[in-house]
């Protein structure tokens, strides 16, 4: 079961809440409860996913040929239905948890946690797996990055505000700012890296099972170049945050993970052996981790 909940994924479920509380505490909107139940919520719809995604890759046979980390589904490890069942009590103790973030978030926190756990069943499950056709990228982008630290900020702002009330309708002025969309971008970005390694690992035997991910549409040159762009983006925002008089030099921190992040580049820009790429993909769930966590540091100081 730890093998299939995949625990070297959580940094991109956690990271973008840390970032987000960091923002709110910085904007004095903090709230400890939605920040502690949108991280469950959150840790949940990614275990969630990765179940989902177990069973259904098992399901369609893209699992057959694939290289990287075993999958307890098409392995025999764990019986289908029990996977099957893992993943809908996963995704509802997520859906029972976020009730008390609709309380205070209302209609958008709704809309956001049920699109959430929809997108982790439908990436590679349902009659149009987006995963297999070269939108993977594209989810994660949006939804660990844009809608998860917006929408960590926006709990928090909601419940601090004292001119919202229990439940809005539609998002409340001052609860989604400027600053919180641009702090998402490095998450989104960090996060996505995590699959662009894991698809360019598993580019052939993807190709072999007809699925068509990102990095099997535009190949291994054009992956490279995704990367670094992602990687690039990461670092850029900090500087931006830098030169606004509300935050000053100490959003800068993230710069002390370039190292790491180049060392981490290197190794994706220059092999394709499962032997080299399983590393570098843990290691970018550490870079998505220690960015985040330097990031909100910076944002509170």
């Amino acid at each position: 079961w730890l093998i299939a909940a995949r625990p070297q994924t959580l940094p991109a479920a956690g990271a973008p809440v840390i970032v987000g509380t960091g923002l709110a505490v910085h904007d004095g909107v903090f709230a400890p409860l939605p920040a502690l139940a949108a991280l469950l919520g959150a840790a949940l719809i990614q275990v969630g996913t990765n179940f989902a995604n177990d069973y259904y890759d098992a399901q369609t046979g893209a699992d057959e040929d694939a290289t990287g980390f075993t999958r307890v589904t098409q392995s025999g490890l764990i019986p289908e239905r029990r996977v099957k069942t893992a993943m809908i009590a996963t995704f509802g103790a997520a859906i029972l948890l976020g009730t008390t973030l609709v309380y205070v978030g209302g209609v958008p926190i709704l809309v956001i946690g049920l699109a959430s756990v929809a997108a982790g069943i439908l990436y590679t499950g349902g009659p149009y797996p987006f995963g297999y056709y070269g939108l993977g990228d594209l989810f994660v982008f949006v939804f660990f990055g844009l809608v998860a630290v917006t929408g960590t900020y926006y709990v928090q702002a909601a419940a601090a505000m004292a001119s919202v009330g229990p439940f809005p309708t539609w998002v409340p002025s001052g609860t989604v700012t400027v600053e919180a969309v641009i702090a998402s971008l490095p998450m989104a970005a960090l996060s996505t890296n995590i699959l662009v390694v894991n698809n360019v690992r598993d580019m052939e035997s993807d190709r072999r099972a007809g699925k068509r991910t990102l990095a099997v549409l535009i190949g291994y040159a054009w992956s490279r170049v995704e990367y670094c762009a992602l990687l690039a983006l990461a670092y850029a925002v900090p500087v931006w945050f830098a030169l606004q008089p509300e935050f000053g030099p100490t959003a800068l921190l993230p710069l002390l993970s370039v190292p790491f992040g180049v060392f981490v580049a290197r190794t994706v820009l220059t092999d394709r052996s499962e032997a080299a790429l399983n590393p570098a993909l843990e290691r970018t769930g550490q870079l998505v981790a220690v960015h985040a966590l330097l990031f909100s540091i910076g944002l509170v100081v």
